[in-house]
C-alpha cells in the first residue's frame, strides 16, 4: 500500500510538472523545463507530508563496558589496612584512572548504605556486601556491565551472606582483599540469652556464647555484674586451643522487683587489640505480682499432676486445679488458663473468648477439634482425637522465645512418644515451635504465639512419662519442668493487666539507631484507648531532663526520641484518665556499639568464594593495580554496538518546511523575472 502511495505521488507531481511545462512553452518562458522541475519538487515534497509523515532513522552507538568499583567505606577498613591506607588509596586511584581510558567507570562507596562517587572515607557503621552487589547489578546490569571490583575486608554484619546471593549478572566480580588474613588474638561475647521478664523470687538463667581466636592458654573468669547491685557471679574460662567456642551460664535469683541491668564481661587477653566485643548488657524485668493459674481438665490425668509438680514451689504462681464439672463459671480471677482435653464443649470456648485470657491448650482424647480451632489461631487443626498416634518429639534449635537447659537435646533423645491425634496440623507464620515430631515432616507438637492474649498449644498427652524417663536417665526433671515453667512464664509475662504501661522494643540501643517508645492505656474492659494525653520525662546519665508528649497511633501511643549519645537513661511517663493519674517508670541503655569491631581480620575465604562464583579473581590490596591487566585481557569485557531506530515526524523538521518554501519562492522569482523582460 505504501508503494502505491509513493507511485501516485510521483505520477501526480510529474503530471503537474508536465502541465506547467506546456503552459510555460506557450508563454515563451526561456527555460520552461526549469520552472516545471521546481513546481514538480514543490508538489512532491508537499505530498510526502501526506503519505510519509514519519521517517525512521537507524543509529549505531558504541557502548563502553561498565566497571563498577565498590569500595568498603566501613570503620573496620582502616584497622584492616593499618599503615597501608595511603599506599592502597594511591594504587586504587591509579587503577581507576587507567580503567577510565577504555571503560565507563562507576565509583561507589558502601557500608550500611551506598555512597555514590564517595571513596576512602571509612565512616560507615556497618557493612552490607550483598546490598552493594545487588544495587550495582540492578542499576547497571542492562548497560553492558562488564565487571564489578569489590574492595573489602570481607567482614559483613548486615544483610544476607553474599556467598549465597543470586545475582542476575553474567559478568565478572574481582575482589580486592583489604587487610591481613592472619587470625588475630581476640576473645568476644558473640550472643547472650535471657528471659525478658521473670517473676519475683524465681531463679532464671543468663547464658553467653564465648568465641576466642589465638588465645590458647588464657585462664580467667567471665563476670556477671548487676549495675547498682554488685557482682552476681563468675564462670571460669580456660582456653586450650586457638579456635575456641563455649557457652557459659549464670543462675540468678530474682529477689527484687523492677528492671535489672546486668553486664557480662571477659577480661582481655595479653596482646588483645580489640576489646570492644568483650562486654554485653542484658536487661531483665522482675515482676512482683503473683499470677493465678487455672489448671483444668476434662477428667483426672497424670499430665495434670506433672504440670502441677513442675510449677510447685514457684512463688510467682498460685495454681488451682479443676476437673470435670468443677470448672469455674468465670475465668476473671485467673491470668493463665491451662486446659487439658478441653474444650470438649463450646461453653468453655465462649467463656474464654469473652475473658481474653492467656491459654495453654493440651489436646487429649476428649478434645473437640472444632472448639480448638475456635479458641486459638496458632495452627489450623484437622485432626481426629479418637485416633491417637505415637510421635517422638525433637527440640527446635531455632526456637528463641526463651532459653532451655543446654542438655535438652540429650534429654529429648531419651523421651518416649506423645499420644498425638492423627491428622493435619498447619501452624500459622507467627507460631513459635518449641518441639516438633522427629518424623511426619517435622509436624509441630508444642507451639506458642505472642499476642493479645498470648497462647500455647500442646498437641498430645504424655508429658508425665517425660518426667519419669528424664528422672530415670538423668536423675532430675529439670528439662521437662523447665519447658512447662517457661511456657507458663511466657503466657504470664505477656499478660499485662496494668491500666497504663510503656514498652520498648529492647532495653539496649545503639547510638546509631532511633529510639522508639510505645505506650498503652486500658479502660475498665481491658480495651486499648488513647483519648488522654500522655507525657514523659526522660533523664540522662548527667541528670538532665527532657519533656515529651506521645503521639497517638491507632488506639495506642508512640514516641520517637531519635538518636541519643551513649549512657544510661530513665523515664517516667504519666497520664490522667477518668480522674485518675497513672504513671509508668523504666530505663534503658544507649551504647556506642562499634559493630565493625565485633570481628577483626580479613575474611579471604568469603571474598574468594564470591570472585570464584562469578568467574573473577581475588588479589591482595597491595596488588590492586594488577586488576587492570586482568580486565584488559578479558575478551568477554568489550564494547557493544547498540543499534537504535528513531522515528521522527516530518512536521517536526523545520528545515523541511523552509525547503518547500525555498523551492516555491525560487519558481515564483524566476517566473516574475522572465515575464518582466
Amino acid at each position: 500500500m505504501q508503494i502505491l502511495f509513493w507511485a501516485l505521488a510521483i505520477l501526480f507531481s510529474l503530471a503537474i510538472g508536465y502541465w506547467i511545462y506546456r503552459a510555460d512553452v506557450r508563454r515563451a518562458v526561456p527555460y520552461p523545463w526549469l520552472t516545471a522541475l521546481l513546481r514538480t519538487l514543490v508538489v512532491f515534497l508537499t505530498c510526502l507530508l501526506l503519505i510519509a509523515p514519519f521517517l525512521s532513522i537507524n543509529k549505531n552507538e558504541t557502548q563502553k563496558p561498565v566497571i563498577v568499583f565498590l569500595q568498603d567505606n566501613s570503620q573496620s577498613v582502616p584497622v584492616a589496612l593499618k599503615n597501608d591506607t595511603a599506599a592502597y588509596q594511591k594504587n586504587a586511584q591509579q587503577l581507576l584512572e587507567k580503567l577510565e581510558d577504555d571503560y565507563r567507570v562507576v565509583k561507589w562507596g558502601f557500608g550500611n548504605n551506598i555512597q555514590r562517587d564517595t571513596l576512602f572515607q571509612y565512616q560507615q557503621q556497618a557493612t552490607d556486601i550483598a546490598n552493594a552487589l545487588s544495587q550495582a547489578v540492578e542499576f547497571y546490569g542492562q548497560q553492558n556491565l562488564g565487571a564489578v571490583i569489590l574492595s573489602s575486608d570481607g567482614r559483613y554484619n548486615q544483610g544476607i551472606n553474599p556467598q549465597y546471593q543470586e545475582l542476575a549478572f553474567q559478568g565478572y566480580i574481582y575482589a580486592v582483599a583489604l587487610g591481613d588474613s592472619a587470625v588475630q588474638k581476640d576473645i568476644r561475647i558473640a550472643n547472650v540469652y535471657a528471659n525478658k521478664t521473670v517473676t519475683l523470687n524465681s531463679q532464671f538463667e543468663i547464658r553467653a556464647d564465648i568465641i576466642a581466636q589465638r588465645s590458647n592458654g588464657y585462664n580467667n573468669n567471665v563476670r556477671l555484674t548487676e549495675v547498682n547491685g554488685g557482682a552476681t557471679g563468675t564462670a571460669s574460662l580456660n582456653i586450650s586451643s586457638d579456635r575456641f567456642d563455649r557457652a557459659v551460664s549464670f543462675t540468678v535469683k530474682a529477689d527484687r522487683a523492677g528492671l535489672h541491668h546486668y553486664i557480662i564481661s571477659v577480661p582481655p587477653a595479653d596482646g588483645e587489640q580489640n576489646t570492644a566485643n568483650n562486654r554485653k548488657d542484658i536487661f531483665v524485668e522482675v515482676v512482683s505480682e503473683k499470677k493465678n493459674v487455672l489448671l483444668a481438665a476434662n477428667a483426672p490425668h497424670p499430665d495434670i499432676n506433672a504440670i502441677r509438680e513442675a510449677l510447685a514451689g514457684l512463688e510467682g504462681y498460685n495454681v488451682t486445679v479443676k476437673t470435670g464439672d468443677q470448672l469455674p463459671s468465670s475465668f476473671a480471677d485467673y491470668q493463665v488458663v491451662i486446659l487439658h482435653s478441653l474444650p470438649s464443649q463450646n461453653n468453655v470456648v465462649q467463656q474464654l473468648a469473652s475473658s481474653k485470657k492467656a491459654v495453654w491448650l493440651i489436646m487429649g482424647a476428649n478434645s473437640n477439634n472444632a472448639a480448638f480451632n475456635n479458641l486459638q489461631d496458632i495452627a489450623q487443626l484437622n485432626v481426629n482425637p479418637f485416633n491417637l498416634q505415637n510421635q517422638f518429639a525433637a527440640y527446635n534449635t531455632s526456637f528463641t522465645a526463651f532459653t532451655m537447659p543446654q542438655n535438652i537435646n540429650a534429654v529429648m533423645d531419651k523421651m518416649p512418644p506423645l499420644a498425638v491425634p492423627g491428622g493435619m496440623i498447619q501452624p500459622n507464620p507467627n507460631a513459635l515451635v518449641l518441639f516438633a515430631s522427629k518424623g511426619n515432616n517435622n509436624m509441630p507438637l508444642w507451639l506458642l504465639q505472642q499476642g493479645n492474649p498470648p497462647s500455647a498449644l500442646l498437641m498430645g498427652e504424655g508429658i508425665w512419662r517425660w518426667r519419669l524417663f528424664e528422672y530415670r536417665h538423668f536423675n532430675s526433671h529439670n528439662v521437662v519442668d523447665e519447658a512447662i515453667r517457661q511456657t507458663v512464664s511466657f503466657l504470664a509475662a505477656n499478660v499485662n493487666e496494668r491500666p497504663f504501661h510503656v514498652e520498648l522494643l529492647k532495653y539496649v540501643w545503639s547510638d546509631q539507631e532511633a529510639i522508639t517508645l510505645n505506650a498503652y492505656l486500658l479502660n475498665v474492659n481491658n480495651e486499648q484507648v488513647n483519648t488522654a494525653n500522655v507525657n514523659i520525662v526522660i533523664t540522662d546519665s548527667a541528670g538532665r531532663k527532657q519533656n515529651y508528649s506521645f503521639e497517638r497511633l491507632g488506639n495506642a501511643y508512640k514516641l520517637n526520641i531519635g538518636l541519643r549519645e551513649a549512657g544510661f537513661y530513665s523515664y517516667t511517663a504519666s497520664t490522667n484518665y477518668n480522674g485518675k493519674t497513672y504513671t509508668a517508670n523504666g530505663s534503658f541503655v544507649v551504647q556506642n556499639m562499634p559493630i565493625e569491631m565485633m570481628e577483626t581480620g580479613a575474611n579471604y575465604p568469603l571474598l574468594h568464594s564470591i570472585a570464584h562464583k562469578h568467574n573473577g579473581a581475588l588479589v591482595p590490596h597491595a596488588n590492586v593495580l594488577s586488576l587492570y591487566d586482568s580486565i584488559k585481557n578479558n575478551q568477554s569485557i568489550k564494547p557493544v554496538i547498540q543499534s537504535t531506530t528513531e522515528t521522527i515526524p516530518l512536521v517536526d523538521w523545520k528545515w523541511y518546511f523552509f525547503l518547500i518554501l525555498a523551492v516555491a519562492t525560487a519558481e515564483w522569482l524566476l517566473r516574475k523575472y522572465w515575464m518582466a523582460q
